[in-house]
């Protein structure tokens, strides 16, 4: 028969087990909530997981008196990677081990006014980060080497090959802009309702995803607190002061552009105008993809980028 001091024994630790088990309730419903009220929190540390599993190192430098975040990883030819409008060196994590498989050594770096680096009173034009481009070359002693821009990031690195040609080894463009088009589009990119969130995915890709109202109330507080940013750049585009029309001779680097075919952002007769500009140049268009090549046909273009390069 069980002692008096058995039962109470048991009881004792029934009370304990039903207290860790309503915490473990208590902390899943807090993580659920958390989840609901800010889920970009998580989806960003899941970023940053991925980044470090990568093998990449997340490194700051002072350019200016501005901090510059970036990503390094990987060994051999130096790579450079510049994001578009609105991006951070995070949108190349889908090619990124692919290049770095193939023997490059790739830096990633946030533009000013993105990503983890500083938010400057500015004005975030084109030529702005075009500086910054060039300071962070010369803070990592990179003397001529390659570099791809995605979208905004192509004009950028488009004018950095123009302005300084002994600097670029090669240069990839992806769905690059730079040069005169059709921008009824480009307001899309600063979306204030849920509505607007849809319509700018229906812009960047063939395959818009279905986005949860929950999630898209926290994506669009977060393009809420970057859009002055954005206006500033936009505006400065909007001048044309550094539009490349003209000054694609200039670049004496060999030059690939790649473009998804279901592009109506920056569409493919960009491209075309592009190569048709550019004297040692050659394009390739992928089917069932938008702007947002580099991720969603990232096999296709990492290869195509690794075979140019060698």
């Amino acid at each position: 028969m069980a002692t008096a001091g058995t039962v109470v024994k048991v009881r004792a630790r029934t009370r304990r087990l039903g207290l860790v088990l309503l915490l473990l309730v208590l902390l899943g419903a807090i993580g659920l909530l958390s989840f609901y009220l800010h889920p970009e929190f998580f989806v960003d540390k899941l970023q940053q997981f991925r980044v470090w599993r990568m093998g990449l190192q997340q490194e700051y430098v002072v350019l200016n008196g501005q901090k510059i975040h970036y990503l390094v990883g990987g060994a051999g030819k130096p790579l450079v990677l510049v994001h578009g409008l609105g991006g951070r060196s995070e949108d190349w994590i889908a090619l990124i081990p692919q290049l770095m498989n193939h023997g490059y050594k790739v830096y990633a770096p946030d533009l000013l006014g993105y990503g983890q680096s500083a938010r400057p009173d500015v004005d975030y034009s084109i030529a702005l980060e075009e500086n910054i481009v060039r300071l962070f070359l010369d803070s990592q002693n990179l003397k001529q080497p390659d570099m791809a821009g995605w979208s905004m990031g192509g004009w950028i690195a488009l004018k950095f090959a123009a302005d300084r040609p002994e600097r670029v080894h090669k240069l990839i463009l992806l769905d690059s802009a730079g040069v005169s088009f059709d921008a009824r589009n480009v307001p899309l990119l600063r979306p204030k309702t849920e509505a607007d969130l849809a319509r700018m995915m229906n812009v960047l890709t063939p395959h818009p995803p279905s986005i949860p109202s929950f999630y898209a109330a926290d994506l669009l507080r977060g393009f809420a607190r970057e859009d002055w940013i954005i206006d500033r750049a936009l505006k400065s585009m909007y001048t044309g002061k550094d539009l490349m029309d003209g000054r694609l001779n200039a670049i004496k680097a060999p030059v690939l552009l790649l473009w998804g075919r279901q592009d109506v952002l920056t569409p493919p007769s960009m491209g075309e105008q592009m190569r048709s500009g550019l004297p040692h140049s050659e394009l390739k268009v992928f089917d069932g993809c938008g702007h947002l090549a580099p991720v969603e046909c990232s096999n296709e273009v990492g290869q195509e980028m690794v075979d140019f390069l060698k």
